[in-house]
């Protein structure tokens, strides 16, 4: 099974440039839509698709749009340029079962090669956001609109960067600007990235309170009538109280959250030193399918809490979805869209086998 949308051998450069890989125009497959659904007041083919990270350019999402990924993320955005980390980028971790909160507190082995089958592999995800610049993205991200078809929904994800000099306000503003260029891409839903553990200076943020409800505060104030959404990380069961308090007090703000990115865990190589080259990138995000119960209790929590607060906002389920399967098991959970980056990666025809699956019901 070949990776097509992001291949993981090649560099960041090469992929944006030059991908996705294979070209795939003509090798979608074909499907009748014969039902609908809603995400956030908007009509939907299936509620599946592909979060921020695999799709770097208008490209990318035309192609995703192709194979049926009908709810897909132009990956996250800055308001100025911002280099990719070193090259590897992906590596494969050996992962028993589940990725539990106590097992990523001790290194994890990244290899090169793959061992396991496709539908079971775990990887690291380590890029730090990097960012063209305004002038390139904007104009992609218009483009990448258009490539939308009668059903399908793109959504801009965006991250606030910290400069030099900057104050905790001025980083929050940084998001909200951030934001508003996307608005004006003409992108109907943006995302604020508050959970992407692989750049060491700005960590996630997604834990602080404070700083989320200003962020999401800010950013609703930039883009008006735009739905805003927020991509958070994984709570822990003694977060709960913490969970429910950010999602009161942001109520006025977020249209829907998204949950998970990664699980942050130090990564070695086989002689037990830093796999991925660079200053602090030890601790790496892991993805894939050792981190689905993550990001399935984290839909099951959300849901619960939307459901105790008489609240309806949306809910993206993400993280560990390989296969049909689990896309069933996190819309059971309570997820309005699922998504799918790993698994997506490696298996292009994923959309397509769910709505195969959906339409047999």
């Amino acid at each position: 099974m070949q990776t097509v949308f992001f291949d993981p051998t090649r560099t960041y450069d090469d992929n944006f440039d030059n991908g996705p890989f294979p070209q795939l125009a003509n090798e979608a497959p074909k499907r009748k839509i014969t039902k609908k659904y809603k995400f956030l007041d908007f009509e939907i083919n299936l509620p599946f698709g592909i979060p921020a990270g695999p799709l770097p350019t208008s490209k990318h999402i035309k192609a995703a749009f192709d194979y049926g990924f009908d709810v897909s993320h132009y990956k996250t955005q800055r308001s100025t340029v911002f280099p990719v980390n070193q090259f590897p980028n992906v590596l494969y971790i050996d992962v028993e079962g589940d990725l539990t909160l106590e097992k990523a507190k001790k290194p994890l082995v990244g290899r090169s090669e793959m061992t396991k089958d496709p539908k079971e592999i775990t990887i690291t995800n380590s890029f730090g956001n990097p960012c063209r610049g305004t002038e390139f993205w904007q104009e992609d991200m218009k483009k990448a609109v258009s490539y939308e078809k009668d059903g399908q929904l793109m959504i801009a994800s965006v991250v606030g960067t910290i400069k030099k000099g900057f104050s905790d306000e001025d980083y929050y503003d940084d998001f909200a600007y951030t934001a508003k260029l996307a608005n004006e891409t003409g992108v109907k839903v943006i995302e604020v990235n508050l959970s992407c553990p692989n750049v060491a200076n700005e960590g996630i943020i997604c834990f602080a309170p404070d700083a989320v409800v200003a962020i999401c505060r800010k950013s609703k104030e930039a883009i008006g009538n735009t739905p805003l959404l927020a991509k958070v990380g994984y709570f822990s069961k003694d977060q709960e109280e913490l969970l429910e308090t950010i999602i009161k007090k942001t109520k006025p703000f977020v249209s829907g959250w998204a949950a998970i990115n990664t699980i942050p865990a130090p990564v070695v190589d086989t002689q037990g030193n830093q796999a991925l080259p660079g200053p602090n990138r030890l601790q790496s995000g892991i993805c894939g399918a050792s981190i689905k119960w993550a990001g399935i209790d984290m839909v099951r929590r959300l849901t619960m809490i939307r459901e105790k607060l008489g609240l309806d906002f949306g809910i993206i389920g993400v993280g560990g979805v390989m296969t049909p399967h689990d896309f069933f098991e996190y819309r059971k959970a309570g997820a309005d869209v699922v998504q799918s980056a790993t698994g997506a990666m490696w298996n292009p025809n994923l959309a397509h086998e769910i709505w195969q699956e959906e339409n047999r019901k």
